[in-house]
């Protein structure tokens, strides 16, 4: 069987597909394909993917791009077994981490992003306080969903770690890079911290 290669850097988004498959002990190669010197536009990884966006990865025959897709596939291939699976045994449960994946893109990556460019990525000159304070305070409302979702419980969806967690965790894992203050989220904040601690986080 070949080794799982992995296309990004740890820089990036790949670094979520990296945490997945320490947690599932996979064997992997890490393909340094960086977007700030072009390496995303060459013709052998627009073969992988054809959005020149990284990560992206390759699995025997299997080609994938999006890196909570590839979470996904990497955890139900790898993950369905034993009395703590990373991947939902339960139909119920599959659904429910389909949800909190997607809801974590569509509701904190991109405001944690406007935070990230205004505040850290961008020259000082450049810098729009204004449009990163307003995102903080517009993440505020999905932010309150997870700490309730959290109320009473250790993880997204219920006793134990699963893929869901790690999906939403890291997406939110640069919220202190990027000055956001969870200290008015206190579920949050006491569950990403068991989050990234994990060592497969490091």
């Amino acid at each position: 069987m070949s080794k799982l290669k992995i296309y990004g850097t740890s820089r990036s988004r790949a670094s979520r597909v990296m945490w997945a498959a320490r947690e599932l002990g996979i064997d992997f190669d890490l393909i340094e394909v960086n977007p700030r010197d072009g390496g995303n536009k060459t013709a052998s990884f627009l073969a992988i993917n054809p959005n020149g966006r990284v990560p992206a990865i390759e699995d025997g025959d299997v080609k994938l791009f999006e890196s909570v897709a590839i979470n996904l596939y990497l955890a139900k291939k790898h993950g369905s077994a034993g009395a703590a699976p990373l991947y939902p045994t339960a139909i119920e449960d599959e659904g429910r981490t389909f949800q909190w994946s997607i809801w974590a893109i569509n509701e904190l990556e991109g405001l944690l992003m406007t935070c990230l460019v205004e505040r850290v990525f961008k020259p000082e000159p450049d810098r729009n306080a204004a449009a990163a304070a307003e995102a903080e305070e517009r993440l505020k409302r999905p932010l309150k969903v997870l700490d309730e979702q959290l109320a009473g419980r250790p993880w997204l969806l219920g006793d134990h770690f699963t893929i869901a967690d790690l999906n939403v965790g890291s997406s939110l894992g640069s919220a202190g890079m990027a000055g956001v203050d969870l200290s008015g989220f206190a579920h949050v904040a006491e569950w990403l911290g068991r989050c990234t601690s994990r060592p497969a986080a490091q």
